[in-house]
């Protein structure tokens, strides 16, 4: 009876991480490649690579200089991790940087021809970036990418515009979640109809929208009211005081009158607020012949183009601001509505045009 004899088990060598630490130093420091590394130690060549790559999970008992401290990394581009293997090329083998890194060495040498004789792209994403920041600072870093791209007349490369200002850090003031706030309509005035519901804006002058908005300052609330045309979205009334009374009110709506040349049908679309109500208000109406309208009770929606205004204003200027009087704040609503937003800031319903620009295109004699 024949007897089978059993192959000798072969056991997994296990090596201690002292072991692989000094098996890594002497590549690193060698100057020699992997493989004669590992065949002058008795080990594979991929071990080396393998024991090089930064594990998944920190160890805390790594010694120093080790790359196992770069393991989970916040290098997320292959640019980043090129730039950090340039900048520890001094100290590290470019092969071994490139292995710990997980990106190829053709990779890197391809990313340093670029830098030194950068392509026809890359000297246009240089002019861009340029120009990228010029236009956002004179945005009062408001804009995003859409509007960006409109100035720099490339609309349809809004993306690659997105992905310059992230390489620039740029980033436009974001907007939070609207919340809407109706106004106390408690009163015993008269209540208008809501006149705008199913009408169409084809002119100027169809349709103005007031509202009113407050701003803190450290002397106190300062309320803001303000009038605006629907069709040019162009803000052509205003008024600040400590006080929020129907005098506000009137002294908005008379600026507004004065700056423009209406004819009849006109409508003054507003809240349910006291001070809409009020007789001295009603009476301003009347003197002018302009119709009365309001929003539905409860519904903020109704007065939606002048809540959009009150939002920019806010966003774009008031909260990025501490104001310390009131004459300050006074001032910058000032420069915000009259230099910025009626005559610089691209309006997206305007086809990204100013609202002094969009009316003078209408008719160059217009008000």
């Amino acid at each position: 009876m024949k007897t089978q004899l059993s192959k000798p088990s072969r056991t997994k060598a296990r090596y201690t991480e002292e072991y692989k630490q000094e098996a890594l130093e002497l590549w690193r420091n060698s100057g020699r490649s992997a493989a004669k590394v590992a065949a002058e130690l008795g080990i594979r060549a991929p071990l080396l690579y393998r024991w090089a790559r930064p594990k998944r999970q920190s160890n805390s008992s790594a010694t120093t200089g080790s790359f196992k401290k770069i393991a989970g990394h916040p290098l997320r581009s292959a640019a980043e991790r090129y730039a950090r293997i340039e900048q520890m090329s001094g100290s590290y083998k470019i092969a071994w940087l490139c292995e710990a890194l997980l990106v190829s060495r053709s990779g890197y040498y391809a990313w340093i021809r670029r830098r030194r004789c950068p392509g026809p792209r890359q000297l246009e994403n240089i002019r861009l970036r340029q120009r990228i920041r010029e236009e956002f600072a004179r945005s009062r870093q408001t804009y995003g990418s859409p509007r960006l791209a409109q100035v720099l007349g490339c609309p349809g490369r809004r993306n690659r515009i997105a992905r310059l200002m992230r390489l620039e850090r740029i980033f436009a003031r974001q907007r939070s979640k609207y919340r809407p706030f109706t106004t106390d309509s408690r009163h015993g005035g008269p209540i208008a109809p809501n006149r705008l519901r199913a009408l169409v804006v084809r002119r100027p002058n169809q349709v103005w929208v007031t509202d009113v908005t407050c701003v803190l300052t450290a002397q106190g609330w300062l309320y803001l009211v303000a009038v605006l045309d629907i069709f040019s979205r162009r803000v052509i009334g205003w008024a600040m005081s400590q006080l929020l009374d129907t005098a506000l009110t009137s002294a908005a709506l008379r600026m507004a009158i004065n700056q423009r040349h209406f004819s009849q049908n006109l409508i003054v679309h507003s809240d349910r607020g006291a001070q809409f109500a009020s007789a001295r208000y009603r009476q301003l109406l009347s003197q002018y012949r302009l119709t009365a309208s309001m929003s539905r009770k409860g519904n903020c929606y109704d007065n939606a183009f002048i809540e959009s205004f009150f939002s920019s204003l806010k966003y774009e200027l008031v909260y990025h601001h501490r104001f310390t009087t009131l004459a300050q704040a006074r001032t910058a609503i000032f420069d915000y509505i009259e230099t910025f937003y009626n005559r610089t800031r691209l309006h997206s319903s305007l086809d990204y045009q100013s609202p002094t620009n969009f009316e003078s295109q209408l008719n160059p004699n217009h008000p």
